[in-house]
């Protein structure tokens, strides 16, 4: 569903530049826009494009953070910090089993 959003709002994204780059080209054909006048409106809508997407991505990522912090999933911070304190359990059980076969 995620995946399928992401990739729906690339391809319009693509889409758009294809549609504008149809549009501006068939201006120039008809002598309405000069070839750099034609240029310089793509490079500046393009521009928006690729700029409204980054905006949709880093909207996409915050969703997507905000619904993993509801979830309450261990992070990968939480795991280390658990393995850390379970080798140092470890640890001081191996120690303390070792002192307490040699008093025997």
């Amino acid at each position: 569903m995620l995946f399928d959003l992401i990739r729906n709002t690339v391809m319009a994204a693509l889409g758009a530049q294809e549609t504008l780059r149809e549009f501006v080209g068939g201006l120039v054909e008809k002598g309405q826009l000069s070839e750099s006048q034609g240029k310089s409106m793509i490079d500046e809508w393009s521009e928006k494009i690729t700029s409204a997407g980054s905006g949709i991505n880093a909207n996409i990522s915050e969703i997507i953070d905000i619904a993993l912090s509801k979830m309450n999933l261990a992070t990968k911070d939480d795991i280390e910090r658990l393995n850390k304190k379970i080798a140092a359990l470890s640890k001081r059980l191996s120690v303390s089993e070792g002192n307490h076969t040699d008093s025997k």
